[in-house]
């Protein structure tokens, strides 16, 4: 290669680290500009994302969202909320039609590492299953050789399907959709034998199905789910501010510092909730926020436990136990790194 090329190549590498560099800067920048955060969700599943008549969005996703805005404006209800497919969810955040895409969307390697996204922290620990009609009189996955099976497009739950009925030398046929809403009206209809994606989506679509009790979930789980939020590679900053705004909620709960008690939680003694809601620090200084980022999230939106149990768990219509989902110290694996 001649000098010139040489010259050539490094400058424009040094043109490259330099709009990441200022790229690093720009997300919160332009929110705080724009005056509200821009929120991928889904088009619709109970517990996690979910627009009522009104327009008023609530779920577990959502909250994140809320807790965001919280964080950053000391205002919960300064989200956007994009609902979008399956398939459309990780261009839009690609693209910069979404500022933050906390939409049921499992943390795996080629969604990491090659599509210029980053996984923050999990949310829920979910799980791949199966559901049909009770009176077909199957027991178990292992049934269902032949069988045509409903999911949806763009997910991992294909992936997962051809890897576990590969492994066990069975056949099958896939119906695939677009979306959940379009899988679950076609499983109704009879298009297929079954369906399978999330656990948790199963259990919250049920809710809507003619007749819930016709249909029961098989007791495998065939995959792991991560679900948790994404954002674009390239800005650190924003990085951290989305993966601790997660954190912050969970070590919440685990110190019980609730939305009910904040206020008297700031006097605590403890170090810990302390450095939490920013008594006496400036650990926000590092992402760019107020010495009280926490404490407003949990004054707006709560801690994890409060939101599981308002969208998901005996506050909600799903009533979902939360198993794995539940604090390391309560049997669970739900875990968040110290402030400090």
């Amino acid at each position: 290669m001649s000098r010139i090329g040489k010259t050539a190549l490094l400058a424009l590498a040094g043109s490259l680290l330099i709009s990441t560099g200022a790229l690093a800067q720009t997300t919160l920048a332009k929110v705080k500009e724009r005056g509200q955060l821009l929120c991928g969700t889904s088009t619709g599943i109970a517990g996690f994302s979910l627009a009522d008549g009104q327009g008023k969005w609530s779920g577990l996703d959502v909250d994140v969202c809320r807790a965001l805005a919280a964080a950053i404006f000391d205002d919960p209800n300064k989200v956007n909320f994009i609902p979008l497919a399956s398939k459309d969810r990780l261009v839009a955040l690609q693209s910069g039609e979404i500022d933050v895409l906390p939409r049921t969307t499992t943390w795996t390697l080629s969604r990491d590492a090659g599509q210029g996204l980053d996984f923050t922290a999990v949310n829920y620990y979910d799980g791949q299953g199966f559901q049909l009609r009770k009176k077909a009189g199957i027991k178990s996955v292992k049934e269902l050789d032949g069988a045509s099976i409903c999911t949806v497009q763009g997910t991992t739950n294909e992936l997962n399907l051809a890897d576990y009925f590969r492994v066990n030398k069975m056949k099958y046929e896939v119906v695939a959709f677009q979306g959940i809403d379009e899988t679950v009206k076609a499983y109704e209809s009879g298009r297929c034998d079954a369906i399978s994606t999330d656990i948790s989506q199963l259990v919250s679509y049920r809710l809507k199905m003619a007749d819930p009790a016709e249909h029961i979930l098989l007791p495998e789980v065939i995959s792991k789910e991560p679900i948790g939020p994404y954002v674009r590679q390239g800005d650190d900053q924003w990085f951290d501010i989305v993966r601790w705004t997660v954190f912050a909620m969970i070590n919440a709960e685990e110190f019980g510092v609730t939305s009910a008690n904040v206020g008297e939680m700031l006097k605590s003694d403890n170090p810990e909730i302390q450095r939490l809601l920013g008594v006496g620090t400036k650990l926000g200084e590092g992402l760019g926020l107020t010495p009280d980022w926490a404490a407003r999230i949990v004054r707006h939106v709560g801690n994890y436990g409060e939101s599981y149990e308002r969208n998901l768990g005996s506050g909600s219509r799903i009533n979902l136990p939360r198993g794995l989902n539940n604090l390391w110290s309560k049997g669970g694996i739900q875990f968040a790194p110290p402030i400090r």
